[in-house]
């Protein structure tokens, strides 16, 4: 990743102002890459399906697109982005609790899959399977199962609930419906239960198969995988050193055994989100004031703790000075521009910094973009510099921006 000096910065706000985000796509792509090809050394057919929340800048969906990955969407917003930069219905997995009858009908009558999220979700894909009898519906399930971790996880139905099996039997009484895949989603990220999320999805689908005769096409393992991070940032949130393998290692090991003499295999999908968008993106914004109050020093930023998303921790920083005087600091607290007390960005900083100077924060790209509200200021432009130019991704919010929906 490029190393942004105090003049690139600089000459950076002067056509976009003092606080941005740097996004380097090809960082992305490489992670991307690296973490297929780990899955792909033990089970060959395993594909991505890029989770849009985690960051849904449209390129970032493009380079899946370009590259044969699949969407992975929540809402209907998303849908819309997928469908607006090129992905076809087929690619598209909508994952959620809550979606719009109108808009599901929809992407269901154009071929996208759906995985239900509840039993009641799923009569509501049955009743469009039967007000639209000359179209193939595609549906997924779900799937909630004990991995081991002491989490009950809100997501999914139940596998051990009569609801559930109804949902196959009903599938099977029914000619237009198809089931495409079965989902799980555990937000644990501790790569030792990816054994026992393969295990619980592999039998599922063996009863599937034994005893509706049905094969999904794609056994979808979800997301909840770290990607490459500092060793400070690692320490803080108390994670063992790991990489793409160890999750690999243990989950498509059991697919590599389950299917090794099954002449039909399903493609094992991965929902990366984190994993691979956290390090793509970095946070750059100025220092304003800084001051002393009753012996605690305090440097006030142009940035907030919303821009970053990272919350109780440090995350990577890089002090990038300008001349001009400087204060030695001793556990000084980096605070943003909210009127909210508790607007840190970073904690206990020592060393030398001051009026004017930039912070360039790390690992922004996971949950910053997507979840900074326009509370006070709008939202800051995204700019990508991996081509070595600088290419406008987002252009800043303006104040009509915000309040264009608004009644004055």
């Amino acid at each position: 990743m490029m190393e942004l000096s105090f003049e690139m910065i600089k000459e950076i706000s002067k056509e976009y102002g003092d606080s941005f985000y740097i996004l380097d796509s090809d960082v992305f792509k490489n992670n991307c890459e690296k973490l297929l090809s780990s899955f792909k050394q033990f089970y060959e057919k395993t594909n991505l399906a890029y989770s849009y929340k985690t960051n849904y800048i449209p390129k970032l969906g493009k380079i899946i697109n370009e590259t044969g990955g699949f969407a992975e969407v929540v809402s209907g917003m998303e849908l819309n982005i997928a469908e607006r930069i090129g992905v076809k219905p087929e690619s598209i997995f909508w994952n959620g609790p809550v979606k719009s009858k109108e808009e599901a009908e929809r992407f269901l009558v154009s071929g996208g899959t759906i995985n239900v999220d509840s039993y009641s979700e799923f009569l509501t894909v049955y009743e469009i399977a039967k007000n639209h009898k000359n179209d193939i519906i595609n549906v997924g399930v779900r799937c909630n199962y004990d991995i081991g971790d002491g989490v009950v996880s809100r997501f999914g139905l139940d596998v051990e609930k009569d609801e559930f099996n109804k949902v196959f039997e009903m599938i099977s009484s029914i000619d237009n419906i198809e089931l495409k895949s079965l989902q799980a989603h555990f937000a644990n990220r501790n790569y030792k239960y990816w054994s026992a999320k393969a295990e619980g999805m592999i039998s599922v689908y063996d009863k599937l198969v034994s005893e509706y005769d049905i094969k999904p096409s794609f056994l979808d393992l979800g997301g909840g995988i770290s990607g490459d991070m500092p060793d400070s940032l690692r320490e803080q949130l108390k994670l063992d050193k790991f990489s793409f393998d160890d999750y690999a290692w243990r989950a498509a090991t059991v697919f590599s055994e389950y299917f090794k003499d099954k002449k039909e295999k399903p493609w094992l999908i991965i929902e990366p989100g984190t994993a691979v968008a956290a390090n793509c993106m970095r946070y750059v914004c100025r220092v304003e004031t800084i001051k002393d109050i009753r012996g605690k020093v305090f440097i006030t930023t142009n940035g907030s703790q919303k821009n970053i998303s990272m919350s109780g921790i440090n995350p990577p920083m890089r002090v990038v000075s300008c001349e001009g005087e400087k204060v030695d600091c001793d556990k000084a607290d980096i605070a943003g521009y909210t009127c909210i007390e508790s607007d840190y960005l970073y904690k206990n900083y020592s060393g030398k910094i001051g009026v004017g100077d930039y912070l360039v924060f790390g690992s922004c790209g996971s949950y910053s973009v997507v979840m900074k509200p326009p509370f006070i200021f709008p939202n800051v432009p995204v700019l990508d510099i991996s081509s070595g130019k600088t290419e406008l991704i987002k252009r800043a919010e303006k104040y009509e921006d915000v309040f264009t929906t608004y009644n004055f």
